[in-house]
């Protein structure tokens, strides 16, 4: 559990990056119509929750540094018997003083009578422009009420920083708080693999098995998937982000199920496939066994001091060579990868970063180059192989073959920690716990 006290620490380090003399401003996510008069289920913006932790939508946060009368603000829904008898609490003004540690709040209702006195005679603005065109032209409104009282004395800011920047920075790096949560996340979603692995037979459909991971999900009390699970049977397992997800499975092929859990807002993203009947082919153990071999070698890349983008050069060696051995490419290695042979069959990087999102905040380039990998960041590391029966030239029995193997791993001092290492990935051990028994 991530305390209040850490939540605290997150916005005194952004303040003082700040300075004083600044204002950020960052509104809630807004609730989704799903249809008609039902919307989606609320998730909040993750920059929102890293700083705050506050649930509901219709919300602004505000920070003020140096600011005598307090430096965070919260405006938000106010308490009202009826609205919460149709649709749930609200934590109101008091709530968010006493649960969720700001110095003052407001009803959401006088944002535009107070905000812009609180930016008045601040010199820089840090709001990240572009995620909420309705909130853009609020903020733009309130600066230019400011700018139309200069003649009454009124200082409007003079500067509009974008605040994703840093940040997202601060986000990447993971506190020992946030590692634990994400530690119990791969578990919990490792464990959920390996159960559908023991119950997955022909004639099942792929429905089913995507039940099941929402229920070892749930049941281990994380009520939410990170993303819309992947589970592809067969040739669905060509097309990377296959969600349909509503297809018997087949004896002979396999099944590439790609799902995580959604802990605390911390995601999880585990890549597993298997044999439907629990026998690898000799072509589906080939293509594994590269594939396995790219994933162990990529991992051992992440460590302090190597570029993000070692890994995935490390897979696309390792993933040529298969495709070499397997008689699938011809020609010199090093040639093949100049001219990218290898994406036919591999088409997209061997990872991204971890966090709050599945597809975390962070930049990959610092100055155009590669950025270093260093302490506390979270990786995925997912190369695959996928051999669609639309792939011009290739032999028959590679047809429909589709293999991912993707874990999620820390960056630690001395090199790394996968923490999805309990999801097993061994041919041999996944064969034995497919094994029904007689």
């Amino acid at each position: 559990m991530i305390k209040k006290a850490e939540f605290g620490r997150r916005r005194r380090k952004l303040m003082n990056f700040m300075g004083n003399n600044s204002i950020a401003i960052l509104p809630s996510a807004s609730e989704l119509v799903r249809s008609r008069d039902t919307d989606f289920r609320f998730r909040q913006h993750s920059d929102f929750h890293y700083l705050s932790a506050f649930p509901e939508p219709e919300a602004v946060l505000v920070l003020l540094p140096g600011r005598e009368q307090g430096e965070y603000i919260i405006f938000c829904r106010e308490k009202d018997e009826v609205m919460e008898t149709w649709h749930g609490r609200r934590h109101g003004q008091s709530g968010a003083k006493k649960q969720f540690g700001c110095d003052d709040a407001f009803p959401i209702d006088d944002i535009d009578d107070i905000l812009p006195g609180l930016m008045e005679g601040r010199e820089r603005i840090y709001y990240e422009f572009g995620n909420q065109a309705e909130f853009d032209n609020r903020i733009m409104g309130w600066i230019n009420i400011l700018r139309g009282q200069v003649k009454q004395g009124a200082h409007p800011p003079g500067e509009l920083i974008d605040l994703s920047h840093v940040l997202h920075d601060m986000r990447l790096f993971k506190s020992n708080a946030e590692i634990e949560v994400m530690r119990k996340v791969a578990k919990l979603s490792a464990d959920a693999h390996i159960q559908v692995m023991k119950i997955c037979q022909p004639g099942i459909n792929e429905l089913q098995i995507e039940a099941e991971i929402k229920y070892q999900f749930a049941k281990q009390g994380a009520r939410f998937e990170a993303y819309n699970s992947i589970v592809a049977g067969g040739e669905n397992a060509c097309i990377l982000h296959y969600v349909e997800n509503d297809c018997e499975l087949k004896n002979g092929d396999l099944l590439l199920i790609d799902a995580g859990a959604e802990l605390q807002g911390y995601a999880a993203d585990i890549t597993r496939t298997f044999p439907i009947n629990g026998k690898y082919s000799d072509e589906q153990r080939q293509a594994y066994h590269w594939v396995l071999k790219a994933n162990k070698q990529a991992i051992k890349q992440v460590k302090p001091g190597n570029p993000w983008t070692k890994p995935h050069e490390t897979a696309v060696r390792v993933l040529t060579e298969g495709l070499l051995e397997m008689g699938i490419l011809t020609g010199d290695i090093d040639e093949l990868i100049d001219q990218q042979a290898y994406k036919v069959f591999y088409m997209h990087k061997t990872g991204h970063w971890l966090g709050l999102d599945v597809h975390d905040v962070g930049d990959y380039l610092i100055d155009k180059e590669p950025r270093i990998l260093e302490q506390g960041m979270v990786l995925t590391v997912e190369p695959g192989l996928y051999f669609s029966p639309k792939t011009k030239g290739l032999d028959k029995k590679w047809w429909g073959i589709g293999i991912r193997i993707e874990d999620d791993v820390l960056v630690t001092s001395k090199g790394h920690e996968v923490l999805s290492k309990s999801a097993i990935k061994e041919i041999n051990a996944i064969e034995k716990l497919m094994v029904k028994p007689t």
